[in-house]
This record gives structure tokens, C-alpha cells and sequence, in this order.
């Protein structure tokens, strides 16, 4: 046990996690306030199925192309720094992809916030594991529980806006200014310092663990079989994005045009998953102690599967919300869970596994928009939301290198 656990936290560690807290809250809420947006500017813009699909993943490939030059503008600039200015420029893309007036305006303007995005996205887990290390004990399933707050502020935010009647410009200008205000003020209460100064990533693996029982992620392990359980939390975050994307980028579509809701009503699929997510990951940490990781994964993934496979079978507009609840509920914890053990996996520089798990599960929000967009033109957007149960399956298979519950 480090000296750590032993003390409280001091009152400059307690303001720097709120200031965390607000920066996933600002990084939820930015991009939230665009999805509902994007029936409008599909159709606005004339593209079909596959043009939408390729069109949104350029956010992803934005993140992907910039991912993993986050780890030296961390280095260089302190991870509070970069996760604020991957905020404010963040904010400016999503305003410029809503008022883009072409298919190239609008990818090009989603992939230099999804490249923002992406630095923010490191950043404040950087920051936020840090904070965690000064309290000596697990506390990063609560920031993006605070996430999935601002995610459902924002597509709140959004719903309300199109029920006013508010154009796309003021509306995305006010959500960009109002967020963007929030970051600045969060960076004055931030941890100061390198980044090295709470020790390195891991040195407080035991009290974090919530279990005694050694799990492959824990092991000593090989090169090799640290390759292959890195490969594998990829997977299980993957998963994650997965599910979060079909929330994100079809469930609006899906409900306002498969199954006729209106407008405002469709944007609560996507309102519904976070809203969720936010509840699974309120309860995660007490889950993970009584149960154990892997079998709150595992769990979770089955009720994703089976809550939204039974939405698709029987499609109605009250019976896809819940699906989607179901989803984003199951899923909730699989993001943290698998950062969290790849910052502790052997073999790896402090921050490496971090960084490589949140570069590589983007390949999921790449690699899904087009997937299921041409899907979807084949056959019908219905068929190419079984991603969503596809996705419970990778956990069910991969969520053996979690950890188990407390011997």
C-alpha cells in the first residue's frame, strides 16, 4: 500500500478533480450538440446512406490521423493545457461542420475536430489518472460518468434548439462560447507540474485493483502476452466505440426515418444511450468491487446484446429508446476498464498503453459510420444497426483478461 491511500486528498487535489470533471463535461456536451443536427444537414446536403456514413467517419479519422501526437503535446505542454486548447478548437470545428455548405466543408470541418477531439480525449485521462493517483484509489469511471452527463446536456441542448426552431449556426456558436468559457476557468484549478509528479502509472495498482485475484492483465507477463492483452482491451474498447457510434451517428436517423418519430422525439435514442451509460458508470465502481470487472463487462454486454437485438426484432419507436438505454448501459464501463488496465500493463512506458488503447479503439468510430452506412444502403438501416449486438459478442469473448472478482 502506498503512502498514498493513506492520506486525504489535499484541497488543491480535490479542486483539480472537479476542473477534470468539467473538462469531460465540455468535451461530452461539444460534440452532443451536433448529432441531432445531423438529419438536417444530411438532408440539406442531398448524400445518401454511404456518402453520410464515409462523410462522419471523418471525425474518427481526424482522431486517428492525431492521436498519438497527443502524447508529446502532453509532454510538452502539460496534459491541463492540451486538453483545454483540444477544447476550444474542438468547439470551433463542430460549428463549422454545422454550417458547412458541402459534403468536403462538412468532412473536412468533422476531421479537425475529431484531430482536436482526440488531444482532448488523452489529455484529460492523462490528467484525470494523475488526480486518481493523488486520492490513492479508483475514481476515473466517475469522469466519464461526468461525460456522459455532458453528452446528454448537449443532445438535450440540441433538441431543444430544433424544437425552438434555432438555427444550426447560433445555437453550435453559443454551445462552442458557453463550453469553451467552462475549460478556461477548469485549467486555473488543474493539477500543476509535469506530468511525472504523482509517480508513475501503476504504483497504486493494488488499491485500484478491487480484487486479490491476479488476472493476464496483471500477471508478469511476456512481450508477447502483453501484446495480446493489449490487443484484446483494444477490442473491448473497440466495442465500446462501437456502441457508442451507432448511438452517436444512426440512432436519430434510424428513428426519425426508419420508424417516422419526429424530429425532436428521434434525437432521445441517442439522449436515451447516455443517459444510461451515465447511470452504468455511477454504479460501475461499487459493481466492479462486489463482482469484479470481468463479470460486469461480460454482463454488460449481454444485456446490450440481447436489449438492443430485441429492439430490432420488434421495431417500435418506445422499444428502440430502450434498446438503446439497454446499450449504452451494458457498455458503460468497458472504455475506463480498458484504459485503466492498459496504463498498468507490464512491459510498457508509463502512459503507452494508455495512449495506444484510446488511439486504436477510434478504428471503431472510423470504421463504423461507412460500415453501417453501406449496410444500410444494401439492405436497410435496421440490418446495419446489429453492429450494436455484434459488438456485446466481442466482450463476451475478450473480457477475459479483466480482472475477476475479489478472491
Amino acid at each position: 500500500m502506498t503512502v498514498d491511500v493513506l492520506r486525504r486528498p489535499a484541497p488543491a487535489d480535490r479542486r483539480a478533480r472537479v476542473a477534470v470533471a468539467v473538462l469531460f463535461f465540455t468535451n461530452g456536451a461539444l460534440f452532443a450538440n451536433l448529432l441531432p443536427r445531423y438529419p438536417q444537414i444530411k438532408a440539406d446536403l442531398g448524400i445518401g446512406n454511404a456518402a453520410y456514413g464515409l462523410a462522419v467517419a471523418a471525425f474518427p479519422a481526424g482522431a486517428i490521423t492525431a492521436g498519438l501526437a497527443a502524447g508529446i503535446l502532453v509532454r510538452r505542454f502539460g496534459s491541463a493545457r492540451v486538453a483545454v486548447g483540444g477544447t476550444l478548437l474542438t468547439g470551433a470545428g463542430i460549428l463549422a461542420a454545422g454550417l458547412a455548405d458541402s459534403v468536403a466543408v462538412f468532412a473536412g470541418a468533422l476531421f479537425l475536430a475529431g484531430a482536436m477531439d482526440a488531444f482532448t480525449d488523452v489529455a484529460q485521462n492523462a490528467h484525470g489518472l494523475r488526480v486518481q493517483r493523488r486520492y490513492g484509489r479508483s475514481i476515473i469511471n466517475s469522469f466519464h460518468a461526468i461525460w456522459s452527463i455532458g453528452a446528454v446536456t448537449g443532445g438535450s441542448m440540441a433538441a431543444a434548439a430544433i424544437a425552438l426552431g434555432v438555427p444550426r449556426g447560433p445555437h453550435l456558436l453559443f454551445s462552442a462560447v458557453v463550453f469553451a468559457v467552462a475549460a478556461c476557468v477548469a485549467l486555473r484549478y488543474c493539477l500543476p507540474g509535469p506530468e511525472t509528479d504523482t509517480g508513475a502509472a501503476g504504483e497504486t495498482g493494488e488499491t485500484d485493483a478491487g480484487d486479490g485475484a491476479v488476472s493476464p492483465a496483471r500477471a508478469p507477463a511476456t512481450g508477447l502476452r502483453t501484446r495480446w492483452v493489449l490487443a484484446a482491451l483494444v477490442l473491448i474498447a473497440t466495442a465500446g466505440t462501437l456502441v457508442e457510434d451507432a448511438g452517436m451517428s444512426w440512432a436519430t436517423l434510424y428513428l426519425s426515418d426508419s420508424l417516422h418519430a419526429t424530429a425532436a422525439l428521434a434525437a432521445s435514442g441517442y439522449v436515451a444511450l447516455v443517459g444510461a451509460q451515465f447511470v452504468g458508470r455511477i454504479v460501475g465502481d461499487r459493481l466492479v468491487d462486489r463482482f469484479g470487472q470481468r463479470a460486469v463487462a461480460r454482463s454488460g454486454a449481454l444485456i446490450a446484446a440481447v436489449g438492443m437485438g430485441l429492439a430490432l426484432a420488434v421495431p417500435t419507436v418506445p422499444g428502440t429508446v430502450l434498446g438503446f438505454a439497454a446499450a449504452g448501459f451494458g457498455v458503460a464501463t468497458l472504455v475506463p476498464a480498458a484504459m485503466h488496465e492498459a496504463d498498468e500493463l507490464p512491459g510498457l512506458k508509463p502512459g503507452s498503453g494508455l495512449t495506444l488503447v484510446s488511439w486504436l479503439m477510434r478504428l471503431g468510430f472510423l470504421l463504423s459510420p461507412p460500415a453501417v452506412g453501406l449496410v444500410a444502403d444494401a439492405t436497410s438501416l435496421r440490418v446495419g444497426l446489429l453492429v450494436v449486438p455484434f459488438a456485446g459478442l466481442i466482450v463476451l469473448v475478450c473480457g477475459g483478461v479483466l480482472r475477476s472478482r475479489r478472491g
